[in-house]
């Protein structure tokens, strides 16, 4: 799964990649009271890093399934 983070006045996205099997309702649970309680949201990402951003400065999440990336000129 993976999360995208949009950052107020900044024209770059965070993303973070999480392991499989992550629970996508839970995950939605956290960004909605960070955003509620104007806290920090920290994720963990599948290698273990932490990441944290502020709940104030968050523009939009975006959660989707992780796709694989095709490099090259292959076909899918």
């Amino acid at each position: 799964m993976e999360v995208r983070v949009g950052i107020v006045q900044s024209m770059k996205e965070l993303e973070v990649e999480f392991p499989d099997g992550t629970d996508r309702e839970a995950l939605q649970r956290q960004v909605e009271e960070a955003l509620q309680g104007d806290t920090v949201l920290w994720m963990t990402d599948r290698k273990g890093r932490r990441v944290g951003v502020p709940a104030q400065r968050i523009a939009y999440v975006e959660i989707t399934n992780s796709s694989e990336r095709v490099v090259g000129f292959g076909t899918a």
